[in-house]
């Protein structure tokens, strides 16, 4: 034999062996899928059982005899969980059983343990395990010996029941049989821990909505939510019980107590100006400005002339004896006279002076020498600066909160840091439009002043009203314009 055909018979062996080893594949791919089928249908069988019932006992029932008969158990039991503890509600083919029994205290036992963990117990375990199987190894011996398995139950994210199944020990529960177990036991805890909560009487139904409503509020969980209702109640409460200073607020502009204003005391012309605006004059003695007098004092030569020769007059008729003609030229000197005498009192006037001590606020007319000017006409204003006011506008719907006596303080806008307290000293009983708005004035006495403190600054008042609750300072307007719009 060459050894050409010594190869091929050779690898004959390993052509054959490979469509066994794919058929095994295969078959054990089925037989898995057919077991995971199986243990599905099963759960669905388990499943459309428990959603028969409308009760919350016969269901648990139900789940337990249909578990016990699938995974032929010697008895499967539930327990519901109240507190800390677990409470038997429903056993394996037994309507009727006592608490006080040291079997269903093992069982308890048994479920609490796995309440604890929030896993599912195992005895005896494999040695994967890390679960604690104490209890449930003392409810094997003790009343064994038996395989024992319990399942968590949950309901909106915790343990809220617990199921104990019982085997023969010669049919230990094996990871995959505790697998389908748990599969089905979850299937069905939803359609079971509704029909509990369903199930109870109402009494109990609202102390357990008080209960989550406090453990929601109490809990660690939702830290940001809950500080912020907290913050909120906290503002609410502060808003209706509290009180503060009710404050009307207003624009405002500082005016002069008193205020001269110098006029013209005759048509004329503007000769000097001898003051500025700022400058403080002093009473009869600053001259402020001076009007042109050389068409006055010629008037006034003219007159005394005619006055002069009135009066020749009068001696000439009365030594003629004439009586009546010297009447009428003696009436003529003293209308004369009369001109000398106006016409003298306008010379002495041309100098104009402010009657008080203060300060020029109004009278630029540097630039403006030798224009003409009529009686009159107003060429300066003096005011003492310290004793200025205030003039506060307030709106008509503050002003029935305003009364006489009431203190505050204002700002101006050049020095917004310094406040300067007043008090209500007057109040108008007309409204005026100022701004395009419907206003009441109101007077103000300052209780001080300061040498920045000029007539005309403008800035915002605060007239304190009285204590009132926070809620109706913030919300008063708001309530006014719908209480007006809507007419009630």
């Amino acid at each position: 034999m060459n050894s050409s055909e010594q190869r091929h018979e050779s690898s004959a062996p390993d052509q054959a062996e490979a469509p066994l080893t794919s058929v095994s594949q295969e078959r054990l791919q089925l037989r898995q899928t057919q077991a995971s089928l199986g243990v599905l249908e099963r759960a669905i069988t388990l499943l459309s059982a428990v959603n028969k019932p409308q009760r919350f006992v016969r269901a648990a029932m139900v789940f337990c005899n249909d578990l016990a008969a699938q995974w032929e158990c010697e008895r499967v039991s539930l327990g519901v969980v109240t507190g800390r503890y677990c409470r038997l509600k429903a056993t394996s083919h037994s309507e009727h059983f006592t608490r006080k029994m040291q079997l269903i205290q093992a069982i308890e036992s048994a479920m609490e343990e796995c309440f604890d963990q929030d896993t599912e117990v195992l005895f005896p375990a494999s040695a994967e395990s890390i679960a604690i199987a104490k209890a449930a190894g003392v409810l094997s011996q003790q009343h064994g010996p038996s395989a024992v398995l319990s399942v968590p139950l949950h309901l909106d994210e915790g343990v809220q029941a617990v199921v104990t199944l019982e085997r023969p020990a010669a049919k230990p529960f094996g990871p995959s049989t505790a697998d389908a177990i748990c599969l089905a036991c979850n299937l069905c805890s939803s359609r079971l821990l509704n029909l509990r909560l369903q199930d109870r009487w109402f009494g109990a139904k609202w102390f357990d909505a008080l209960h989550r409503a406090l453990g929601y509020v109490l809990g660690a969980r939702h830290t940001f939510t809950k500080l912020t209702c907290l913050l909120l109640t906290g503002f609410v409460l502060f808003a209706v019980f509290a009180q503060g200073e009710y404050r009307t607020k207003s624009s405002c502009i500082l005016e002069a107590s008193v205020q001269q204003s110098i006029c013209a005391p005759f048509d004329g012309y503007l000769k000097a100006v001898h003051i500025e605006v700022g400058d403080r004059v002093g009473p009869e003695t600053t001259p402020l400005a001076e009007l042109d007098t050389v068409e006055l004092r010629l008037q006034l030569a003219s007159a005394k002339a005619q006055s002069h020769s009135h009066l020749k007059q009068v001696d000439a008729y009365m030594g003629a004896g004439e009586m009546a003609q010297a009447q009428i030229a003696q009436a003529n000197a003293d209308k004369t006279q009369a001109e000398i005498d106006l016409l003298n009192y306008r010379i002495g006037k041309a100098k104009l002076t402010s009657p008080f001590e203060g300060t020029v606020v109004l009278g630029d007319l540097k630039r403006q020498i030798g224009i003409p000017v009529q009686t009159g006409d107003v060429l300066f204003e003096v005011t003492p600066l310290e004793s200025l006011r205030g003039q506060v506008f307030v709106s008509e719907d503050q002003i029935l909160d305003i009364s006489l006596g009431l203190t505050g303080a204002l700002a101006t806008a050049s020095y917004p840091g310094q406040r300067v307290p007043f008090t209500v000293d007057r109040i108008s009983p007309t409204a005026e439009i100022i701004n395009s708005r419907n206003v009441f004035k109101v007077q103000v006495h300052l209780s001080a002043t300061h040498d920045w403190m000029r007539p005309g600054m403008e800035g915002i008042a605060k007239i304190d009203v009285g204590k009132r609750r926070y809620v109706w300072i913030w919300t008063r307007k708001l309530v006014n314009w719908i209480r007006l719009k809507f007419w009630f």
